[in-house]
């Protein structure tokens, strides 16, 4: 007799990234009321009668990736005529100031709203189901989080949300965004149907006190968030420290008890050894963004040195490039370039942070990160429609970081209901979005490129 079930993928090839990491080379995931009921090899359609039965052409399923650092409005400025407006930026700190925080003061809720729509087609469409954001935009803070709620929602993926607090132009500015990250967190917690949670986000130590911080960290801990920050992207945020406090940052932090198992220090690119031993004895959790890394020429951070000490790392984009195979595929070449050393990094460790890895940073790998009953049917179907070499149990590593890419995503599956199929958005409109998003985002440019270049960056005291 066979069991009633929702939908089964069958047929395909399997990685479940459970702790065994198994591959199974023909097999079932069988999916009901949003949750995954069985995995297993052979023909699942001996076992269940399904509502829909999928069988796709040479198909790999992958448990839906996670995104652990994104800020969704960075999209906005792609290809924008702002960088040719401004003298080109030497440094980090001039990119902060003469880019990415020329943007923020000039966001909107439209804009918001918007950017927030397109980041999370991009990501739904590349195979990613689940985010964390920062938002920063000092002119539109209260409500904010609600328009990243709305548009996530609107795509139909699900993630975190925090509104990146800063005293970069006032004390008070600070104390704004804290605000609005509990009102959120307390709007999305208390709501079961809600796919976007709040969390506590900061933008970084060196934009705000230590007051922020402390208060920070009790916030997370009285409504039993995640809290996050970027750590030492760049060298401004150790001058700084060590200017100000007379020692690095992640020594401040620890100094004044911030560190926990629940903080995500995103980035750590300049952290040394002294400095990763207080994250690895707090078990804090690393967000690593190497496109960005890259883009903002910030160095290269100590990500095999981490793994070897214990720590658990995660992958995101940090708003640059949402599709998560090139950021896998960036991962795995860029250690291995700057250790002189090709062991540095394997496909399968790659993989892992994509997805099971980044589903320990966000402290929500009892639901998702890997294909195993009880978890949510979060799923991934690639189907490539050139394979130039086997694709099997053997090979599909080496095939997800070094040959596929966004494009060959034929389907995701968000609690077990369709948000791509046939490589296709089902709940929104691209076309409409597209037609819509470019007004909005032409009025930005107007009003960026009329805005007073600034290059002087006033630095927060103590």
């Amino acid at each position: 007799m066979t069991e009633k079930v929702d939908t089964l993928i069958n047929n395909s090839l399997i990685v479940t990234m459970d702790k065994s990491k198994a591959v199974i080379p023909r097999g079932y995931v069988a999916i009901r009321d949003g949750k995954i009921v069985d995995v297993g090899s052979g023909d699942g359609t001996l076992r269940y009668k399904a509502e829909e039965v999928v069988r796709v052409k040479h198909g790999v399923v992958t448990p839906g990736f996670i995104c652990v650092h994104t800020h969704l409005y960075g999209i906005l400025l792609t290809g924008s005529p702002w960088f040719a407006h401004i003298e080109p930026p030497s440094d980090f700190q001039q990119n902060l100031q003469r880019i990415w925080w020329a943007l923020d003061e000039s966001l909107t809720y439209e804009d918001i709203y918007i950017s927030a729509l397109l980041g999370s087609i991009m990501l739904a469409r590349t195979g990613t189901t689940f985010f964390k954001d920062l938002l920063d935009a000092p002119n539109a803070v209260e409500n904010s989080l609600d328009y990243i709620a709305k548009a996530a929602e609107e795509v139909g993926i699900k993630g975190f949300s925090g509104f990146s607090v800063t005293q970069r132009r006032s004390i008070e500015e600070g104390y704004q965004g804290l605000k609005e990250n509990e009102r959120f967190v307390k709007k999305s917690w208390s709501d079961p149907n809600s796919k976007v949670k709040g969390i506590f986000t900061v933008h970084a130590s060196f934009t705000v006190t230590d007051d922020i911080l402390i208060k920070t960290k009790e916030l997370a801990e009285k409504y039993g968030t995640i809290y996050a920050l970027h750590v030492e992207e760049g060298l401004i945020d150790v001058y700084h420290s060590i200017e100000r406090y007379g020692k690095r940052p992640i020594e401040r932090m620890n100094d004044i008890g911030f560190l926990s198992p629940k903080l995500i220090a995103v980035h750590v690119v300049q952290a040394i050894d002294d400095e990763l031993k207080l994250l690895k004895q707090h078990d804090v959790k690393i967000a690593h963004n190497p496109m960005s890394n890259m883009i903002n020429g910030v160095g290269v951070p100590p990500v095999p040195k981490m793994w070897e000490m214990g720590l658990t790392v995660g992958l995101g984009n940090d708003g640059y490039v949402m599709d998560v195979f090139d950021n896998m595929r960036s991962a795995y070449l860029i250690h291995k370039v700057a250790q002189k050393d090709p062991r540095v990094t394997d496909v399968v460790k790659i993989v892992e942070m994509a997805t099971s890895d980044a589903a320990r940073v966000l402290g929500i790998d009892d639901r998702v990160g890997s294909i195993e009953v009880g978890k949510d049917a979060d799923i991934t179907i690639i189907s490539p429609e050139f394979v130039h070499t086997p694709l099997d149990e053997r090979t599909v590593y080496g095939h997800l970081v070094n040959t596929f890419t966004g494009n060959d995503v034929w389907g995701v599956l968000v609690n077990g209901s369709w948000v791509v199929k046939e490589r296709k958005l089902v709940n929104v409109d691209t076309e409409k979005v597209m037609e819509y998003a470019h007004k909005v985002i032409d009025k930005l440019w107007d009003r960026m490129i009329s805005m007073e270049p600034k290059y002087k960056i006033e630095y927060l005291k103590p």
